[in-house]
């Protein structure tokens, strides 16, 4: 097993230096570029971020040291091309994009990811302040999408075709078929002070006064105010993961050892947690590192949007927005790296559960 790890985390340098090339190489002919976007604050065309912030501050000029400009230009339709090279100097953008991209990834190798173009702080300042939101989300939704999923899955492999599985199976799809931004919303009118009771918090992680609190009271806060997020972000969940858990169940209560372990006289409960749930869960249990990192990395942004949240999808897809390239290649870089090595600790899961399986000897 140590030779297949070594050779997995091996493999983990090739895979995250093609991953950050493709987008490197993409992001040169998206159009918009950061240039772009200080000209158009130079021309009284807008904030980057005014469009889905609705802040309307002037970030950039200040934050790219280009402030100096902004009396002489704002307004201008046409800026000199001595302005122009300033920009590019100051982003960069005078250099070859080898060099660029060489450059930016031995500073990644040495943990620099950089400042960001707009928001004068540094990436992983930004990264760290956004992941307790991505964090709460994803972890909770995928604890309670596996402790409820896991039961109601066996239940229902257990009395499968009868008026609970039937009934069951349509209500999981119908929520699966719900989209969680309007789940999200649905549940802010009805209890977040819209149309009919205020029982949870309209907005944010904590209350202004959470410092101030005792530990049970923040305790309190904070479930208080991450519980609407937390059911519009694992409505759609329960579905797959319930489904799965039922064919899993059933497709092990037809194999031959189970009929040998009734036949033995065992207790219908022993047969199915003493034998056949290992077997089961064998691709539940192991798959929950992964399902994690999904949930955690791909948490919806409208959800976060509409509970005004400031989770990692939201900054990710603002950078996006603001061509704002040392936020997106940075956080690129440790969501891939994270990615990778949590691939890796799921095959370390599926041996954990079932010491059977050995890696190695498939290889060869």
């Amino acid at each position: 097993m140590g030779a297949y790890i070594l050779r997995r985390l091996l493999l983990v340098i090739p895979t995250l230096l093609g991953i950050m090339v493709i987008n490197f190489a993409l992001v040169q002919f998206v159009p918009g570029g950061p240039i772009e976007q200080i000209i158009a604050q130079q021309q009284g065309q807008g904030d980057v971020f005014g469009s889905f912030s609705g802040s309307g501050t002037d970030v950039g000029m200040e934050d790219t040291g280009a402030a100096t400009y902004q009396g002489d230009y704002a307004g201008a339709r046409g800026l000199p091309p001595e302005f122009i090279a300033q920009l590019e100097k100051e982003f960069g953008f005078d250099k070859p994009p080898v060099e660029r991209f060489l450059s930016m990834m031995g500073n990644y190798l040495r943990l620099d990811f950089g400042e960001s173009y707009f928001r004068k702080a540094d990436v992983i300042d930004l990264v760290i302040e956004r992941l307790p939101v991505s964090i709460s989300l994803g972890l909770w939704s995928t604890l309670i999408a596996y402790i409820i999923s896991i039961p109601l899955g066996i239940r229902k492999a257990v009395r499968d075709g009868s008026r609970f599985d039937t009934w069951t199976s349509g209500l999981i799809i119908a929520a699966y078929a719900i989209p969680g931004f309007l789940f999200a919303i649905l549940l802010l009118v009805l209890f977040a002070g819209g149309s009919y009771y205020r029982i949870f918090p309209l907005r944010g992680l904590t209350s202004d006064n959470f410092d101030q609190l005792s530990l049970f009271g923040q305790i309190k806060d904070y479930l208080w105010h991450i519980t609407l997020p937390v059911i519009a972000s694992t409505i759609s969940s329960f579905a797959t993961l319930t489904l799965l858990t039922k064919n899993s169940f059933l497709d092990e209560i037809k194999k031959h050892y189970v009929m040998t372990a009734r036949a033995k006289g065992l207790s219908e409960r022993r047969v199915l947690y003493g034998h056949v749930f290992r077997n089961a869960m064998l691709i539940v249990i192991a798959g929950f590192p992964a399902v994690f990192i999904g949930v955690f990395f791909g948490g919806s942004i409208i959800i976060e949007t509409l509970f005004s949240l400031e989770g990692l999808g939201r900054l990710g897809y603002e950078a996006a927005v603001a061509r704002d390239y040392p936020i997106i290649f940075g956080s690129l870089f440790v969501f891939g790296l994270i990615g990778l090595v949590v691939g890796i600790l799921s095959d370390l899961m599926y041996v954990f559960v079932d010491p059977r399986i050995d890696f190695e000897s498939r290889e060869g």
